[in-house]
């Protein structure tokens, strides 16, 4: 008779990081201890699991630990008041929700969004996830320092591809290029358009999850999205699945997402803050969905106004005054005001993040001071503001985007120059099933209906 395995295991080394909460809890512990959980008597604990060889015990242990880490109480005096529930926001905030008529240059604004965000996220991607003492060699040695066009194949030597950690062979580099690429960056601001059109302006957290399931594979989604998404397939609804297991719950995920809810709501950040939060929620908690909500705010708002302080303090009006990242973007705008150049306050993010640190290199706030001190010293010009955003590094693609759909919406498409534009020719290529490759044109044909129906 043929002997049967008393149980079967998976090859926990083929699992992605994203996926095994065993081998994200050095991530688990820092996050506790930003979101002032008192975990410090666990920490030996966490090294001794991390340390464990890759089987069933160590993702037993680490069930366990999770089950004592989401019970942990808060420290005392810790200084922030940070909800996750749409009412606790809204209570939290610092008032002065201002709203405004949509402006009669929507679709040159709106055109202005949409090519702003593909082409600033084109500039980022090809760096995506270079150090910067690479990416300031590449610039230096081709003549692109400081940044002020895309990266070509050119600009690459045998001697960066054989030399460099950063493995910079098969990029999407502009002259190579058919159309805009396909990216997460850009695969969310048209899903979202998607599901704006199929479900309406009142979509909830589960019409954004059941999309999700429906419309992209597991392998468009990372980090935190990653692990909502496998939390959806084990029966998880939001706002618990961006709870289970969910070391990455406050990285960048979210803030990339919300650009659409700002289109389709210029001048009203409130409602675009909303539609941000129904999205964040089903993978975020605390400056997780705020960094949504203030991205989404901030393009809202940049519809309306000129004085780009103001379209900040708006985005900001929309998220807990006494959280985190409200801290951060306050501490950028007075660096601003007080006279601190570009260079110096691009240093003190550095200073105070460690790129080398993926935890660091991916988190909501370091990325939204970047997105800030790129549209307040960027000066409203659209190259500059989006090559320092990806000089700066970290996520480079993703802070690339955002700025670029801010001052996209703010300037409209007259200030984004044909250098930029070109390369894309008008198309753009998604991972979202049913689309495909796409044409800017209609995309933004849509967008104008969908501001149309508010």
């Amino acid at each position: 008779m043929e002997k049967t395995e008393k149980y079967l295991t998976p090859d926990y080394e083929k699992q992605h990081w994203w996926e095994s909460y065993a081998d994200a809890l050095g991530v688990e512990y820092r996050q506790c201890v930003e979101e002032g959980l008192d975990v410090a008597e666990y920490e030996n604990l966490i090294e001794c699991v991390r340390a464990m060889k890759k089987d069933e015990h160590r993702e037993a242990m680490a069930h366990h630990i999770f089950a004592i880490l989401s019970n942990a109480p808060t420290v005392p005096d810790y200084p922030y008041n940070e909800p996750s529930d749409l009412d606790g926001i809204r209570g939290a905030r610092r008032g002065g929700i201002a709203k405004f008529a949509v402006p009669q240059n929507i679709r040159e604004r709106i055109r202005g969004a949409w090519y702003g965000r593909i082409c600033g996220c084109l500039l980022g991607k090809t760096v995506e996830g270079i150090r910067t003492e690479e990416l300031d060699v590449l610039l230096k040695s081709s003549g692109n320092y400081p940044m002020h066009r895309y990266i070509l194949s050119t600009d690459v030597s045998q001697n960066m591809l054989d030399t460099f950690k950063f493995d910079l062979s098969h990029r999407c580099y502009a002259d190579k290029i058919e159309n805009a690429p396909a990216d997460d960056d850009t695969n969310y601001t048209v899903l979202y358009q998607l599901i704006v059109d199929r479900c309406g302006r009142d979509f909830t957290p589960d019409d954004v999850a059941s999309m999700w399931l429906s419309r992209q594979t597991k392998n468009a989604y990372c980090t935190a999205e990653r692990v909502a998404y496998c939390n959806f397939v084990r029966g998880f609804s939001p706002p618990a699945s961006a709870k289970y297991e969910n070391a990455f719950r406050e990285w960048i995920g979210a803030q990339i997402r919300g650009d659409y809810f700002g289109y389709i709501n210029p001048g009203d950040p409130e409602a675009a803050a909303d539609m941000a939060w129904r999205d964040a929620c089903i993978s975020h908690v605390k400056n997780g969905i705020y960094g949504e909500m203030f991205a989404a705010a901030l393009i809202a708002s940049a519809a309306v106004e000129d004085d780009m302080v103001k379209i900040i303090l708006s985005a900001l009006a929309e998220i807990p005054q006494k959280s985190r990242l409200h801290a951060a973007i306050e501490h950028i705008i007075q660096m601003y005001k007080y006279g601190i150049s570009a260079e110096e306050a691009l240093a003190d993010v550095h200073a105070r993040w460690d790129e080398h640190n993926g935890h660091d290199w991916c988190h909501t706030i370091s990325n939204a001071e970047i997105v800030a001190i790129c549209l307040l010293y960027g000066g409203g010009d659209y190259g500059k503001s989006i090559c320092m955003a990806v000089q700066t590094g970290f996520d480079t693609d993703c802070n690339g985007a955002t700025v670029g759909s801010v001052l996209g919406m703010k300037n409209g498409i007259s200030s984004i120059g044909d250098e930029w534009t070109a390369p894309i020719k008008g198309r753009l290529d998604t991972a979202v099933s049913g689309i495909g490759n796409v044409e800017i044109d209609a995309l933004i044909e849509k967008t104008l209906v969908h501001i149309s129906e508010k």
